[in-house]
Parts: C-alpha cells; structure tokens; sequence
C-alpha cells in the first residue's frame, strides 16, 4: 500500500492519503473541514482543481472526461502521486454565467 502527500493549495494543510483511501475519507480522518455532500461523486461540492499530480476516480459521474484531467471530486478520487489540489474549485460547466442572472429581480415559480 503506497501513500501519497496531498498538499492544499493556498492553505496550511498537508496530508498523506494511501492509494486506496479517496481524499476526502482521510480529510474527514485528519479533521480537516473538506465540503462534500453526497459522497457519490455526483454533487461536486467536493470538486477541487489538480494543480499537481495524478488521482484515479472512475466512478465521478459528475465530471467530464475532459473535466477529470483538471479537477477531481475528493469523494472518488484516489492518489496516483504526491498530489497538489485547490478546493474549492469548479469545473466550467458548472459556474454561472454572471451575465444571465438578472440579481435585482424576484425569483418567481411558473406552472407548466
């Protein structure tokens, strides 16, 4: 069983992960405060970018196959290396489009 350093970018937090541990089970082992949600690899709450390093997560639906290469949802994926990730960040897909959200009008329902 190999470990691996995940080291968070942009704050003070390293941990060692083994290859067949995800990294949000050793987050949640090491009490670091990691978002998550279903832990089904389909919410990307966990989404986080890869900086640095190579994760195994076949079963993230939630992502892309070009989205994989760049991001990883921390409840399915399992080191490949030493790795350095940024939580927090979302794939492309899913941001808004700041230019299609009218902020000073009132969210109404519509019965279709």
């Amino acid at each position: 069983m190999t470990d691996h350093t995940v080291e968070f970018v942009g704050r003070d937090e390293t941990i060692e992960v083994s290859e067949t541990e995800t990294i949000l089970k050793a987050c949640l082992r090491e009490g670091i405060a990691q978002e998550y949600s279903c832990r089904v690899g389909m919410c990307l709450a966990c989404s986080a970018e890869i900086v640095e390093g190579e994760v195994a997560q076949p079963a993230a639906r939630g992502l892309s196959e070009a989205e994989a290469e760049d991001y990883c949802l921390t409840c399915m994926a399992r080191p490949l290396s030493d790795l350095k990730i940024e939580r927090g960040k979302y794939p492309p897909s899913i941001e808004t489009d700041a230019a299609d959200v009218d902020a000073d009008g009132p969210v109404t329902a519509t019965d279709d």
